[in-house]
């Protein structure tokens, strides 16, 4: 059997360990061709291929739920459940998507693309299915990165109290995205040295029952023995305390030696934890020797493995964020980098290298994250929290309690504002305007280039209270990178005098407005564009200068339009009583926008030059029929 002949999961039931690696060869051949042109997460999905033929093997996809956290490294799930054929669109507009997608197919039972979720929706569906008398198996692949989020310990906790029949598959390959950290990660580094004491104990009870006359009496005073077995063994009984029959370290690329877990682990009452040790990036030489670059990497030459990158080009923002961090380092021996585990995505491996002692990579834990920054800054630091705009959704609660309402100088440096491309809607940075402008002292902030954001970084950290400085994903401007200075808190830019109508821009779209209005000039008409760089407090002299002239305003923002600049710039006028005041928004509605680049994403909500030439043409008309009334 060759993978192309695989349509369905029910395939791979009769095929024999050699046969099933015969299949991840040639589901690794595929991977790396595909993703040599679309990109991808490559170094993920090479680690588990065996894990993934042998899971659909022996369990009854979608009868058995199996539930991918992060869904990464789904891709293999997908070519197993009739997907293959979609692998050209993969993470494109419209194609196929990265993660797992109930509307793709049946197989995709949970949705993912933030971590740590899977033991908390597995423990759900166990619950659901005892109480309605089903008889399934329901399995969640976990990796070691994710298992260090809180949400999944406390989840890991309350499974093993309540004794339900899930299978957790710890997919330990030392890597989430960055090198995974804590001491939970030690402690796994340790059982992957430890024997397969889970057998041992069986093994020995097997021996004391075969002594004659007082073998039966010996086994069970034995009890003891064998329950002491496991701290001989293993330095750490961490699962085994939460309620959980522990089962590994296994070899996750030897196919018969998971199929002997997997058969025992569903025989087994209970939440089992099989502890399964992988090779991220296996099969492919480039990925195995540096995880961290291939685990989400764009299009690569196959025989080198070279990526293929742009040449020249404006900076991208995460290294122009990078830089600026060492070099305000260097001046200010107070400020310090927190990321969860996002350190080499948020550009701050060059930081940690020149300043290991003041840059924390706290692993997959936001919460924890925000909060350590608050206890940095009360003691006199300056912390910077650079975190992605999706994953500081997970921190919210933090950010509330622990940071703004002490007025903490903390700034949130926070990467991916905006849309984010291949990833697609579950981490597209579109609401963190909404969920931090309603919060009392925070500032909030958003350069319309790369040098902008500089000042706006170095800005912030002179500013007493919590910050938010804002940056997209991608490539600069290409403006020239000056020396440091301070921007007055709250003021904006006006970059064009006109007449009738002002455009007030934030980040990327003030490009997109200085374009827009060109192109107006062509045609006689000349609005206002406005660098709306600070989003709270907002510039509320030139807010009220504008509207004593008489000018209608369109907003446009790469965020939410519902409680982002737009709505706040309304709220303004509102209270300040201009009641006869026009603003039109531009923005993300109401939908999650999916996978594809981020010029479709923009296409799709309407956030480009020619519908903002076409919104202030339409201002213009209504102002002519006023003025003729």
């Amino acid at each position: 059997m060759h993978l192309k002949d695989i349509h369905s999961p029910q395939q791979l039931k009769s095929c024999s360990p050699d046969q099933l690696n015969k299949l991840a060869a040639e589901i690794r051949q595929f991977l790396i061709e595909k993703l040599s042109k679309t990109g991808g997460h490559l170094a993920p999905n090479l680690g588990v291929v065996e894990l993934t033929l042998v899971l659909h093997k022996l369990f009854d996809s979608p009868k058995d739920k199996i539930i991918w956290d992060v869904g990464h490294q789904a891709y293999i799930h997908k070519i197993l459940t009739g997907r293959m054929d979609k692998f050209d669109t993969l993470r494109q507009y419209k194609g196929l998507c990265g993660f797992p997608k109930r509307s793709e197919s049946e197989h995709d039972i949970w949705e993912t693309g933030h971590s740590s979720t899977s033991l908390s929706a597995a423990m759900g569906m166990a619950i659901a299915r005892d109480v309605r008398g089903l008889d399934h198996h329901i399995v969640a692949v976990i990796g070691d990165g994710a298992l260090t989020g809180g949400m999944a310990l406390e989840a890991l906790n309350h499974i093993g109290h309540e004794q339900k029949d899930i299978i957790v598959v710890l997919n330990d390959n030392e890597m989430s995205i960055s090198p995974n950290v804590g001491a939970l990660h030690n402690h796994l580094g340790k059982l992957r040295t430890a024997k397969h004491y889970k057998w041992a104990k069986e093994e020995i009870e097997y021996l004391i029952k075969k002594i004659p006359a007082i073998g039966g009496t010996l086994a069970r005073t034995a009890e003891r023995v064998k329950d002491s077995l496991k701290y001989l063994l293993v330095s750490g009984i961490f699962f085994e305390e939460l309620g959980y029959t522990y089962l590994g370290p296994i070899d996750g690329h030897n196919v018969s030696e998971l199929e002997t877990c997997f058969r025992q682990a569903k025989r087994t009452k209970g939440p089992v934890l099989m502890h399964v040790v992988t090779k991220k990036g296996k099969g492919f030489a480039p990925a195995e020797a540096d995880s961290d670059t291939w685990h989400g990497a764009g299009p690569y030459k196959i025989e080198s493995g070279e990526l293929i990158k742009s040449v020249g080009g404006p900076p991208n923002y995460k290294n122009v964020f990078g830089q600026a961090m060492i070099e305000l380092a260097e001046r200010d021996e107070r400020i310090v980098a927190i990321t969860p585990a996002m350190s080499s995505g948020s550009g701050l491996n060059s930081f940690a290298e020149r300043f290991p002692d003041r840059f924390y990579d706290v692993g997959i834990a936001e919460q924890h994250a925000v909060t350590m920054s608050g206890g940095l800054a009360v003691e006199g630091m300056k912390p910077v929290c650079a975190i992605y705009s999706t994953f500081l959704q997970r921190g919210y609660d933090q950010v509330v309690h622990d940071i703004v309402r002490q007025n903490l100088d903390v700034c949130l440096a926070i990467d991916r504002a905006g849309f984010v491309g291949g990833d697609g809607e579950t981490h597209q940075g579109v609401y963190d305007i909404g969920y931090l402008r309603l919060l009392p002292n925070i500032k909030i902030m958003m350069g319309k280039d790369e040098n902008e954001f500089r000042n706006l970084l170095y800005t912030a950290l002179h500013l007493k209270g919590p910050t938010a400085v804002r940056f997209p994903r991608g490539n600069g401007v290409g403006v020239p990178i000056g020396e440091f200075k301070l921007i007055e808190l709250g003021t904006w830019e006006i970059l064009e005098n006109g007449h009738h109508v002002a455009i007030l821009a934030v980040g990327p779209m003030v490009q997109l407005a200085l374009k827009a209005a060109d192109q107006l000039a062509k045609e006689g008409l000349k609005p206002y564009v406005v660098n709306a760089r600070f989003i709270k407090p907002m510039d509320e002299k030139m807010l009220k200068e504008l509207a004593d002239q008489g000018l209608k305003f369109l907003t446009v923002e790469e965020h939410a339009v519902t409680s982002g600049f737009g709505s706040a710039v309304l709220e303004f006028f509102n209270e300040q009583g201009y009641d006869h005041v026009t603003v039109r928004r531009l923005g993300v509605p109401e939908v999650f926008v999916e996978h594809g680049s981020v010029a479709d994403q923009r296409q799709e909500v309407g956030l480009t030059v020619d519908n903002i030439v076409h919104h202030v043409k339409q201002l213009h008309v209504t102002e002519r029929k006023v003025q003729r009334a």
